[in-house]
């Protein structure tokens, strides 16, 4: 992890939070125009430091994490037979950069189409998994059946399941220990709702979720996070792309001190919300999103494509 990340990370989550941008910390007392600018020349100097030392070291791409980026789609409940045909039609013709893992989570009665016509380069994932083996619960997934089934992921703690279904932190955590128990990989999710950003609690309510992912999980070896702020899921608000970097550097930072640097350098931290083809390249240039997880847009092929193969954008010069 680059040390201003972490520095970053630290004096944005301390008392004297000098963070611009609305919603992560409630303000701390306030900084004369002196005090303001040398703080800004000291992160700037950082950054630039570690912008020189990551060029060096890494040479091809500027990622704050050492994994390879990740891009997943969430189907969600839409499609049809018709309508996913034509889209894995589109996905199997799409030109798609090597340097990137894909996912695709189609809703579960479709995934055996899904595996049966899509091209192994794409992987499957179901939406969601039960906390344990299968059994009398009515309308339940197990990992067992998504595995067998050929899915290889699952997402866990997605928004919508937190406050529409209302599943709390500890039964998904629960959750995401039994599906890595199992075999499978499981994509993390957490983020605000718009009154908890207002309200100055974005990194809290980051931080009390990772907890219940850290508190259950065997290992970190096959975990995604995704940040996926409730504001801008669905809704055509997208954070800004310093938004995002600024939870994902705290995300990362919290790993870092929570569980160890290793995990914190090797685990995928990727944004969602309202993701498309528009700005998936400004998003993937900043050093700490390692990828993303897309709603709406990967249920169009050539979108998703071009989502997927904006990891060019992550690449510098060596």
């Amino acid at each position: 992890m680059a040390v201003a990340s972490s520095s970053l990370a630290s004096q944005l989550s301390g008392p004297k939070s000098v963070s611009s941008y609305s919603g992560l910390r409630r303000s701390g007392p306030k900084l004369d125009h002196t005090q303001s600018l040398s703080l800004f020349q000291h992160l700037h100097s950082q950054l630039r430091l570690s912008s020189s030392s990551r060029k060096a070291s890494r040479g091809i791409v500027a990622m704050a994490g050492t994994g390879k980026f990740f891009v997943g789609g969430n189907w969600k409940c839409n499609g049809t037979k018709d309508s996913i045909s034509k889209l894995v039609s589109d996905l199997n013709s799409a030109k798609l950069e090597a340097d990137v893992d894909v996912i695709v989570a189609p809703p579960f009665l479709y995934i055996d189409q899904v595996k049966n016509s899509l091209t192994d380069r794409i992987e499957i994932s179901g939406q969601n998994s039960w906390v344990g083996k299968g059994g009398a619960f009515t309308g339940e997934i197990s990992v067992e059946q998504l595995k067998d089934i050929g899915a290889t992921w699952v997402i866990l703690g997605h928004s919508e399941r937190r406050h529409v279904i209302g599943e709390d932190d500890q039964f998904i955590g629960k959750k995401a220990a039994y599906a890595l128990n199992e075999g499978l990989g499981v994509i993390a999710c957490i983020g605000e709702k718009l009154e908890e950003r207002e309200a100055g609690k974005t990194f809290d309510i980051c931080f009390q979720q990772l907890k219940a992912f850290a508190d259950a999980v065997p290992s970190w070896d096959n975990i995604v996070i995704a940040y996926e702020p409730v504001w801008a899921i669905g809704t055509g608000k997208v954070a800004s792309p310093e938004q995002a970097q600024e939870v994902h550097v705290a995300v990362r930072d919290w790993l870092k001190k929570n569980v160890s640097p290793e995990v914190a350098s090797k685990t995928r931290i990727i944004y969602g919300g309202s993701v498309n083809g528009g700005n998936s390249a400004e998003l993937a240039k900043k050093e700490d999103i390692d990828g993303f997880l897309v709603g709406g847009a990967s249920l169009k092929g050539p979108e998703f494509a071009t989502i997927i193969n904006s990891v060019t954008a992550k690449k510098v010069a060596a």
